[in-house]
């Protein structure tokens, strides 16, 4: 029901923003993954409450605890506020207010927000992403960093890019289950074909924007920006294959994993690089 797998991957770049300020892996980043891993947990939690009917309807979902009987809607709604209050009062107590209220922003953002929002529009996804771009800056901030330094925000700024052909891949597998349980889905709008190249140009916004990593971060070396270069290549030049190579057909599973892996091995990079080049 806390949606491990999200939940861990929302920490992984909580930490990526801390270890950018710091330069260092300490233990004060087990307590920020602590409290970071349960307020995701909690609003996963609170997602599945609300969305425990259309979950219902659809068969990637309906056999999550609620929609399957394996918890009681009230028993999940409690243990959500649980998970929440306990990792507001954690990021309070290790890192004070600034990390808290962009921990509490989350919340509000994609349970109240993204969550209704995506009922009425096909692009709530668009503001939803925001949701994924906070958890670095609360990394950040848990440091001691200044939130609109411009490094965090550009990182924060790739990570919101990132999400929104990171969804619509989702989106493009699982349309017809979408509209089933009663969601707006692009795939009502645009072919396939058109929203194939859709999903390939913001692919490509994101490469471009990871590469202007110089402009933004300071003292970037040029051994490191060759590397980054490199996993852009790689990484449009695998997509493009999958999208429009010698395949039959448009390789949803490959695709998605392929733009995780990206996402995930620039985090490790930055870390690294802060670790022991900056």
């Amino acid at each position: 029901m806390i949606k491990y797998k999200v939940s861990l991957a929302v920490t992984f770049t909580a930490i990526t923003g801390y270890i950018v300020y710091t330069g260092s892996f300490d233990l004060q980043i087990i307590k920020l993954a602590l409290g970071v891993f349960i307020l995701a947990g909690g609003s996963s939690a609170l997602n599945e409450f609300q969305e425990r009917k259309y979950d219902a309807l659809m068969g990637r979902t309906k056999n999550r605890p609620i929609p399957s009987g394996k918890i009681s809607p009230q028993l999940a709604l409690i243990v959500s506020i649980v998970f929440i209050i306990l990792g507001i009062d954690l990021l309070y107590l290790f890192f004070g207010l600034v990390t808290t209220l962009l921990g509490a922003f989350n919340i509000a953002w994609y349970n109240l927000l993204y969550t209704n929002l995506k009922k009425i529009t096909p692009f709530a996804v668009v503001p939803g992403s925001l949701t994924g771009a906070v958890p670095v800056l609360m990394g950040w901030t848990a440091a001691g960093g200044y939130l609109f330094e411009s490094t965090i925000i550009f990182i924060a700024f790739f990570i919101f890019i990132w999400q929104i052909p990171h969804f619509w891949l989702l989106m493009f597998k699982y349309g017809k289950e979408y509209e089933e349980a009663g969601f707006p889905t692009i795939n009502q709008t645009v072919n396939p074909r058109n929203l194939k190249i859709i999903i390939f140009s913001w692919i490509v916004a994101t490469s471009a924007t990871s590469i202007m990593i110089p402009l933004f971060v300071k003292n970037i070396s040029q051994a490191f920006f060759i590397s980054i270069l490199i996993l852009n290549i790689l990484f449009v030049g695998i997509f493009t294959l999958l999208s429009f190579g010698k395949f039959a057909d448009f390789n949803l599973k490959k695709s998605f994993i392929s733009i995780n892996i990206y996402m995930f091995l620039f985090m490790i990079m930055l870390s690294l690089y802060y670790l022991y080049f900056a």
